[in-house]
Parts: structure tokens; sequence; C-alpha cells
């Protein structure tokens, strides 16, 4: 059957409306610990309840344009820096149970860059926040999003092994003990500082010399710590394990 035979026969009704959104899995780092953008809903389904910041998706956009859009209404970026995000697609949620009103295929997104700003909530939203991951348990979550954030937290872990994302944590400048800082975090585990700070710099094109330094030294009085900005490499070889998942190389 052709296009044009297809479209003569063709009856909407014949298949079930199915409505696409967007999530986000946003990540920061804030007062030095892991913190994940939420919104209380202030409509039904799950009014009251905690979710990702998301949306249905427009009518003339795709999904990435749909997540950008729904990161802007919560975090009030736009322009240059909402662009210099990190983003990323994560997974696609198509339970039919996972949305009361109608079939909704949900396309999460997962996205972080450092320090951004206090949340506003948007227009079906009570209130917005930054919450510590730490404190993730004491909230009440819509739809499937324990199980989205969740995955979210997993393919953040994991991309610290293999990929500069680390550094998307960061300003343009850092020190190898802030770096090493977010690692921690993430993953959840201390590192030791020397051999954090020697496979850092002999994975090629993970970091790069400012030829500058930090303006103090360390709280001690130590000297003052090198500065770095991220290198060229989309991949690190070696990657840097979890000390978990080192252990169970071995």
């Amino acid at each position: 059957m052709n296009e044009q035979e297809f479209l003569a026969v063709y009856d909407p009704q014949d298949y079930p409306a199915i409505a696409v959104t967007v999530d986000v899995v946003a990540l920061t780092m804030r007062e030095g610990a892991l913190h994940l953008l939420l919104v209380r809903r202030g409509v039904p389904p799950f009014e009251g309840h905690w979710a990702l910041p998301g949306g249905f998706v427009h009518p003339d956009e795709d999904l990435t344009a749909g997540a950008r859009r729904e990161l802007a209404e919560e975090t009030g970026l736009g322009g240059e820096r909402l662009r210099r995000i990190h983003l990323e697609q994560l997974a696609s949620y198509g339970a039919p149970d996972r949305d009361p009103r109608m079939r909704v295929v949900s396309v999460a997104h997962l996205a972080f860059a450092p320090d951004l700003p206090d949340p506003a909530a948007g227009s079906d939203a009570d209130e917005a926040l930054w919450l510590p991951v730490s404190a993730l348990a004491s909230r009440q979550l819509a739809f499937d999003h324990a199980r989205v954030i969740e995955d979210g937290l997993e393919r953040a872990r994991s991309k610290l092994e293999y990929t500069p994302l680390a550094t998307r944590f960061l300003d343009a400048e850092f020190t190898v003990t802030e770096l090493r800082a977010v690692y921690e975090t993430v993953w959840g585990h201390p590192l030791h500082p020397g051999n954090f700070h020697r496979k850092v710099l002999s994975v090629p094109g993970f970091v790069e010399s400012t030829g500058t330094s930090t303006e103090r030294g360390g709280t001690r009085g130590g000297p003052r710590a090198k500065l770095y900005r991220a290198g060229d490499a989309r991949l690190l070889h070696p990657a840097l394990l979890r000390p978990d998942r080192e252990e169970t190389v071995r």
C-alpha cells in the first residue's frame, strides 16, 4: 500500500491518542552537596506531590527544545547561559498507567551545571526548590518520577567514569581538589587525594592547565593551588572507575 492508498482508508479514530511529555532530571552542586530540582504540583493529578520539572511537548517544538523550555521556566535561565547547560536524553517511560489522565509517554532528560540559581515555580506548580539528593526519601513523588530520578542519578555516576562531564559542575577554572569534590559527592565515596590527582593528570585531554593559581593557599596555609580548565577530550581513557567498581574489575 502506497501513501495515497493509506491516506484514503486512514481513520484517526483507529489509533488511540498518545501524548508526549518531557521531564528533566536537573542536578547541580550547592554548598558541597548534590541537589536535584523538584516542583510541587499545584494541580491534579498528584496535586501536592513533588515532581520533576516537565510538561507536554508543544506541537511546534522538538524534544530537546521542550526540555530546555521547561528547565528555563523553572530556573529563570535563558540565552547563552541556558545553552551552556549539559542536556542529554536519559530514557523514555511509557507504562500505560503512569499518568491517570491518558496514555502519556515521557522522554526524560538529564541536565547539570554549576551552581544553578534559585528556582521559580511555573504556572502549574505551587513551589520549586533545589533538594539535596540525600533528602529525597522525605518527599512524596508524583507519577513514576522516583524511577526516573534513580535512572538519572545512575547515568550521572556512570558519566563521570568515562567522560569529562564532571567539569560541567564547576566554573570555567577549577582546582583538582574541587574536581575531586564533585566525584566524591556524586559517587558518595571518599577518594585518595594523591591518587585522584595523578589519575586526572594522566588522562589525555581531561583537563589542561591555565598557567595560573588560586589567589590564596588552602585552609591550612599551604601553597596556592594550580588552576585548570576542561580539556578537549570527549571520553576518558583510561576511565576513572568508582571505588566499588574498581574492586569488581580487579
